[in-house]
């Protein structure tokens, strides 16, 4: 059993901030979600000793996304701020922490959040739209994603960054469009995060929220609620509030799964499950066994689904990072930066102390005039492709009209992924003498717009 006690010594109700929708009301939002176009359906793995291979800690996420919908990999220093400054987050501003710590982020190009990232303490986090009881909020808050980059910003831990999450739910909300869209599509969310030791899981529900904790094995997590009895953690009021809403009678162990999945589910949630149980089942076939190279193969994995093409979604970037247990050993972050990881390559990011800016992998900016920051938002499309991106675009279209060149390219590529991969764990196995890793990233990020162009 964990022995962290509740963070929060706020207790008051989480309708204190905005009362429950009358029963009309509430059934026609669940209508609209259940119309809504297929979510944002994501895929969080992770496995520790013994579940890995090596003495590795291994994380992977596909973040599955409007097939339109650029990606970019950024990188953040760590930062001091002077006290009493804020932060503009995607909708809202909140007062910023003292020191952020430096972060890698894969990233919406329209948003200030990140589908997923890593900092430089050795955390990972990845998060997952989900659907409760509650319905999800409209208004403008904190973004899912926006609390990924935040989680990773200011925590030095897996707990630290879960307890930074749960903080800012319990001041700030979270809600608003999670697309770059006229018509709102909105989501709770759920977390994986990880360090060199264990792995949470937390799930939430507006301001509510529990957690898990795994120290070994392998996890995964998709678009539906998995935290059932095993509660390392929870919100103060969770269960108060379940009962206060007629969703659990207060008798016998509390279920959190089963007491807060959405009834008569729309058929994505069903879709989502597919994908969980696919998931589990290939982290299972791999347990004992896992690598960055076997995170990588689940990632490509198309029948799944866990590597989405469907309808207006796909998997539009993709991560794995190896975490060595021995603090004395470098993470290492392996990003796409492109769609579909099946025809992209995994180039590794070390943080280092001279990083550049990543002007290849950034996309344009477009400051206050952005779409996305304007009044009404999202009233037009700008091109937010960067050079990478375009430069993978052309490849895959040579692809489709000169399939044997195209996939001459990839065959490639792939080779020089499988190389460096090798490379780097001859390198933390103590193999291979450890360089300066800083610039490897830039590089492979060169070669690889060299070989499409």
């Amino acid at each position: 059993t964990h022995t962290h006690t509740h963070t929060h010594t706020h207790t008051h109700n989480l309708y204190t901030h905005s009362p429950p929708p009358p029963l009309a009301v509430r059934s026609q939002l669940l209508e609209r979600m259940a119309s809504a176009p297929p979510p944002s359906s994501c895929d969080c793995f992770v496995s520790l000793p013994p579940g890995s291979r090596d003495d590795h800690v291994i994380f992977g996420k596909n973040s599955d996304r409007p097939r339109d919908e650029v990606q970019e990999v950024v990188y953040h220093p760590a930062a001091s701020h002077p006290p009493g400054c804020s932060v503009e987050c995607t909708y809202i501003q909140i007062p910023q922490a003292e020191h952020t710590h430096g972060v890698v982020l894969s990233k919406p190009a329209w948003l200030w959040g990140a589908e997923m990232g890593a900092n430089d303490q050795g955390v990972c986090v990845g998060n997952e739209a989900i659907w409760t009881r509650e319905p999800a909020c409209h208004e403008e808050a904190l973004l899912g994603m926006d609390l990924v980059r935040l989680a990773l910003e200011r925590g030095a831990s897996a707990w630290g960054a879960l307890t930074v999450i749960t903080g800012l739910l319990e001041e700030h909300g979270q809600g608003g469009p999670c697309m770059e869209a006229s018509e709102p599509f909105v989501y709770h969310n759920s977390f994986m995060l990880v360090d060199r030791n264990e792995a949470w899981v937390l799930e939430t529900s507006g301001r509510l929220w529990v957690a898990q904790k795994f120290t070994e094995g392998v996890k995964n997590i998709s678009n539906q609620l998995t935290i059932g009895m095993e509660i390392s953690a929870e919100h103060p009021e969770l269960r108060a509030t379940a009962q206060a809403q007629g969703w659990w009678d207060g008798e016998g162990e509390f279920n959190f799964s089963q007491v807060c999945t959405m009834e008569n589910p729309p058929a994505r949630v069903e879709l989502a499950k597919r994908r969980y149980t696919g998931g589990t089942a290939l982290l299972q076939q791999h347990d004992g066994s896992v690598t960055a190279e076997v995170m990588m193969s689940i990632l490509r994995d198309k029948s799944s689904g866990i590597c989405m093409d469907s309808g207006g979604f796909c998997t539009t970037g993709s991560m794995v990072s190896i975490l060595p247990r021995d603090p004395s050993l470098p993470c290492i972050h392996f990003l796409t930066a492109t769609p579909d990881p099946s025809r992209s390559i995994f180039k590794p990011f070390v943080f280092s102390e001279c990083m550049g800016p990543m002007q290849r992998v950034a996309s344009p900016q477009y400051g206050p005039e952005d779409p996305a920051r304007m009044q009404p938002r999202f009233q037009s499309k700008v091109d937010r492709r960067h050079d990478l991106y375009k430069a993978h675009q052309t490849a895959l279209v040579k692809l489709n009209t000169s399939h044997n060149d195209g996939l001459a390219v990839f065959d490639i590529l792939k080779d020089l992924e499988s190389q460096c991969l090798a490379d780097i764990l001859a390198l933390l196995s103590g193999e291979m003498p450890g360089e300066e890793l800083g610039d490897l990233f830039f590089d492979c990020v060169d070669a690889e717009i060299k070989f499409y162009q």
